[in-house]
Parts: structure tokens; sequence; C-alpha cells
């Protein structure tokens, strides 16, 4: 893949319902640690409405956007699996973590 142009990395999240509060509150903090990283240019978190979460749970959608692809390389590379271990580390099996990457057009 090429490194050129800003890449859009995408996590969706699917939570314990009983988790949402304080899921929330780690993912403000979660993203602004994100953000501090090289290459990271901004983010957006939505919840999910449709489709719609299975009874019992919530969905959250998080776009970086970053500089190119390099950036998010360096980010797998040096960052990835520490920023990814605190969330299970606070979580555990309660949630799950899907990601796609994409360019911008």
């Amino acid at each position: 893949m090429s490194t050129a142009g800003e890449v859009l990395y995408e996590v969706t999240l699917d939570v314990d319902a009983g988790l949402e509060a304080e899921y929330r509150a780690w993912l403000c903090d979660h993203v602004v640690q994100m953000l501090a990283l090289p290459g990271f240019v901004d983010a957006r978190t939505a919840e999910v409405v449709e489709p719609v979460p299975a009874p019992g749970r919530v969905a959250f959608c998080v776009h970086y956007r970053l500089r190119d692809m390099a950036a998010l390389q360096a980010y797998f590379d040096h960052h990835a699996a520490a920023m990814r271990g605190d969330g299970v580390a606070r979580f555990g099996d309660r949630f799950h973590a899907s990601r796609r990457v994409l360019r911008v057009a």
C-alpha cells in the first residue's frame, strides 16, 4: 500500500451496556492519548445507531485521521500493543474492538 495521502483508522467498539458510563469516560481519555501520538491529526467519536447493537450492548465508532500510512504503520509498530492493552486490562472481555483502515479519497 502506498504511504501517500491521509488515512482514516476506524475502530468500532462493542461494549457491555453495564460499562457504558465508565467506558465512555475511559474512551474520551484514550482518544486524547491517541491524538498525542505522532501523525494523528484529529478524531471523531460516535455512538453506533445502525445496525442496532445487540440487547445489553452499546457500540461506539472512532475515526482517527492520520497524516499518512507511514504514521499509521509507526503507530502499529510502536504504540498499538500498549494502547490496546490498556482497554483490555481495564475491561477484559466485556468489550470487543474491530478495526478498518481507509484511504481518504
